[in-house]
This record gives C-alpha cells, sequence and structure tokens, in this order.
C-alpha cells in the first residue's frame, strides 16, 4: 500500500492520501457497513478518514495521521493473510499502536496456533504473543493473569499442536480439585462425578481444537489424559506436554510435586490468577511463592498477562481494573477483619 501526502499542509493538521493495493478487496478492508472504518475513526477522533475506490484520505493532526496510515498498512497486512477484519481487531490494533509495542499488529494477529474444521486459533494482544513465544522457547512456562485472557486456551492449542506435530506422544491436563470452598468429600455421587466438573473447562478446550469424535478414542489410549492433580503423585511424565490449571490453588507442596513430575522429552505450562485463591485459610498458594523459589533457574519462564490481554467482553477488563483500584485502595486493618470472618466461617462449616 502506498502512502503519500497532499499538497495540502498546515501546522496542526496534514493530509495522506493512501492507495489499496488492487489485490486487497475494499469492502474485507473496511468492513460491513465501514465497521472497520468507523472503528479507525472512534481510535483516533481527531482524525477523518474518507475512502472512494481503492483509495483512503486521512486528514488531521500530523502525529494522529501518521498512526492511522500505520495502522492501515497493518490492516492491509492482516486482510491480505486471510484474516477476517472486525472492529475487535482494530481496536487492539490501535493499542499495540499507541503503547508504541515492538511488535507490529500484523505479526500478532496473523500468527497461526492451530486450525481445525475451518477456526484458527492465533494470539489476540501482544501479551498473549508474548505467552506463546515463551511455550516455544522454554521447557517450563507460568502463564499468570486474570481471568479472560486466554492463559489456559493458548496452553491447550500448543499443546494439541505439539501433539499433532508428533513433538510429544501425549498432552496430560489437571487441575487442583479445590474451588469456592467446597470440598470434594461433601459433594454427591462417585469419585468421576465429583471431580468431573472441575476438569470440564479443560474438556471444553479440547473440543474446540480437536474432532470431538476423535477425543474418547484418544483418552482411551491415554494419549490425552485429563485427571485432578493428586494423580499426578509418584510419576514420572516423559514425552508429554503438561497443564496445571487453576494453579493458585496448589499449595507450595503441590507445586512442587507436580513441577517434579517433569521427564525426559516433556514441556510444562502452569497457568493460574493469583487474585482468586480459594484455598483454605493459612494455606500458602504454590503460585504466590512459586517465582521467588525458581528466580534465576535456566528454562523457566514467567508470563504475566493484564487486563489489556483479556479477550472477553469488553466489561471483563473494566471489572478487573475496577476490583483492582479497589483492592489496593480499601484499608489494611478492614481487609485483614474480613480475612479473620472469614476465616471464623470456614472454621465453623468445618466443625459442623
Amino acid at each position: 500500500m502506498t502512502s503519500t501526502p497532499s499538497t495540502r499542509s498546515t501546522e496542526r493538521s496534514t493530509e495522506h492520501r493512501i492507495v489499496v493495493p488492487p489485490h486487497v478487496p475494499m469492502v474485507a478492508l473496511l468492513g460491513s457497513r465501514d465497521s472497520v472504518l468507523r472503528a479507525v475513526e472512534d481510535g483516533f477522533p481527531g482524525v477523518d478518514v474518507h475512502a472512494r475506490g481503492n483509495e483512503i484520505v486521512v486528514s488531521g493532526p500530523a502525529g494522529d495521521v501518521a498512526l492511522v496510515s500505520r495502522l492501515l498498512d497493518e490492516l492491509v497486512e492482516v486482510v491480505e493473510s486471510g484474516t477476517q477484519l472486525t472492529p475487535d481487531v482494530v481496536t487492539r490494533s490501535v493499542k499495540m499502536l499507541t503503547a508504541a509495542s515492538a511488535q507490529r499488529p500484523a505479526e500478532v494477529l496473523t500468527f497461526n496456533i492451530l486450525s481445525n474444521r475451518g477456526r484458527t486459533i492465533r494470539p489476540k494482544t501482544v501479551g498473549q504473543k508474548r505467552y506463546v513465544d515463551a511455550i516455544d522457547a522454554n521447557t517450563i512456562t507460568f502463564g499468570i493473569g486474570p481471568a479472560g485472557t486466554g492463559k489456559t486456551y493458548l496452553a491447550m492449542a500448543k499443546a494439541v499442536q505439539a501433539l499433532q506435530s508428533k513433538q510429544v506422544n501425549r498432552i496430560i491436563l489437571t487441575r487442583p480439585a479445590v474451588e469456592a470452598g467446597e470440598k470434594l468429600g461433601y459433594l454427591p455421587g462417585s469419585l468421576t462425578e465429583k471431580i468431573d466438573p472441575y476438569l470440564r473447562p479443560l474438556y471444553d478446550a479440547l473440543h474446540d481444537m480437536m474432532d470431538p469424535d476423535a477425543i474418547p478414542k484418544l483418552i482411551e489410549a491415554g494419549t490425552i489424559e485429563v485427571a485432578p492433580l493428586a494423580f499426578m503423585r509418584g510419576r514420572s511424565l516423559n514425552d508429554s506436554f503438561i497443564i496445571l490449571d487453576e494453579a493458585q490453588n496448589t499449595s507450595t507442596e503441590q507445586m512442587k510435586m507436580f513441577l517434579t513430575r517433569l521427564g525426559f522429552g516433556s514441556k510444562m505450562v502452569i497457568t493460574g490468577d493469583a487474585t482468586q485463591v480459594d484455598l483454605p485459610g493459612g494455606t500458602t498458594s504454590g503460585l504466590r511463592v512459586v517465582e521467588d523459589i525458581l528466580m534465576g533457574v535456566d528454562d523457566v519462564e514467567f508470563c504475566r498477562l493484564t487486563s489489556s490481554d483479556v479477550v472477553r467482553h469488553r466489561l471483563v477488563s473494566d471489572i478487573i481494573d475496577a476490583y483492582a483500584r479497589w483492592d489496593v485502595a480499601r484499608p489494611q486493618d478492614g481487609r485483614d477483619r474480613q480475612d479473620r470472618r472469614g476465616q471464623g466461617r470456614r472454621d465453623r462449616e468445618a466443625r459442623g
């Protein structure tokens, strides 16, 4: 795509005329009913963008016009890769450009991890791209961040990719069976029925990435194993891609146990949100302390995802930020009283 300055220019504003290559469909670049074009203008309110034929004219403050021109170059490259443009893609691209990221939006948004049934899984933010790169480059990778940042989903995609490319012989998916104060002994049903709800998110992700009919056969053959963390004790896991999900609900002892299951030819990804710990009072989360313990250990990477990496509804990111501000602002003594009340309630429930 070519971009040329117009002859009209003032100290406060400038105009650029951009010629889109003829092989790039303008409807794909501009979006249905110009939805992509409107998203570009929403990202830069001081800039006017007009399209006619295969030309786009951008006018406004010189700095913003330069950014919009770069943005349109990136979007053209995204379209050329076969990726569909949406307003959400534009919004994420604007964030990458205005944050002066070292990675270009097109590099992030066209990086294919896995394709299945016409659907391609890709990172959607710079943080997610760094996370995926870290998984490729390290034997053990920690993905730490709030809900909706794709920690588990992207790790699952990398596991399926590794299995399909024969880098590993099996996938092992595990979670600690502790959530919301519940204990397995108090839940109805057999052991399988008790643990299944804790593992259901992992099954759901698998069904997004593989032929659903093939999954039971792979599980029966042991090529894919989905099990509670307690089932990992005493094992050595060779030639495997191993994912520990909800790792904030491991104790320090459980985290050590899990990490020492690593065998030859294997790769581990540990995911969790250190702000969502459901362990009983007085139990230290293994995820909260493991970075201090493993600091300086080679071939181990810690990736921190933030609210800017949330790929769910826009409000999810806003809610995460709001809770973070509230947690910082509330008085420490009030927080301690709340923690003591919570511990007292758990003690009463245990006695009852």
